[in-house]
């Protein structure tokens, strides 16, 4: 059910719902080793790769269940919201985004359970990120002007090349699996170099 097509986003049901799922989420990032800055920054000097093998199976799950969704006709990608693509404010957003995530080791959502965890780095990430907002805010009559630079309009990867989106999502997975091998391997390179 989707709460948002239902109107009940905004009700104690749909809060009760995202409560849920947001702990849910929290739960299994700490699980996985998402709660420390160390972890997530080690990605940055290829020591650990677990973030990247965590985000492409994110992602090769997610194109992979739209796409039997959509095949089914249980659900329809076209329902799902998507950004316009704005490539002057996104690329800008992207590389602050990366360098918080450098400097800081942590994104906001790794943030919130490094904080649940009784990380101090993690507040402080999280308390810089809000004041960032709050500069963002201040400024937004000048910077307003530039966030349609490199306007695109919706650009989706089925519409770019033509193409289904089961084909997305097998592309997907076998750059996913590609990607895992060839993780595998420099990690076996590595190990076998730590050793001798």
């Amino acid at each position: 059910m989707n709460l948002f097509d239902q109107g009940l986003l905004d009700t104690p049901f749909g809060w009760s719902m995202s409560l849920l799922v947001g702990l849910a989420f929290g739960f299994w990032l700490e699980r996985a080793g998402f709660g420390s800055s160390r972890k997530l920054a080690s990605i940055f000097y290829l020591r650990d790769f677990a973030v990247v093998q965590v985000m492409f199976t994110a992602v090769a799950t997610a194109a992979l269940g739209l796409a039997a969704l959509d095949v089914t006709g249980l659900f329809e990608v076209e329902r799902v919201y998507r950004m316009e693509t704005l490539l002057g404010p996104q690329i800008v957003g992207g590389l602050i985004f990366g360098a918080g995530f450098v400097a800081g080791g942590w994104c906001p959502g790794t943030a919130l359970v490094g904080a649940a965890s009784g990380k101090l780095d993690a507040l402080a990430f999280l308390a810089a990120s809000m004041l960032g907002s709050l500069v963002y805010a201040a400024f937004w009559p000048q910077l307003e002007p530039l966030q349609r630079v490199g306007d695109c309009g919706l650009v989706t990867l089925p519409g770019l090349f033509h193409v289904s989106a089961g084909v997305v999502a097998a592309v997907i997975v076998a750059v996913a699996l590609v990607m895992f091998a060839l993780i595998h391997r420099l990690e076996l390179r590595t190990q076998r170099t730590a050793t001798s």
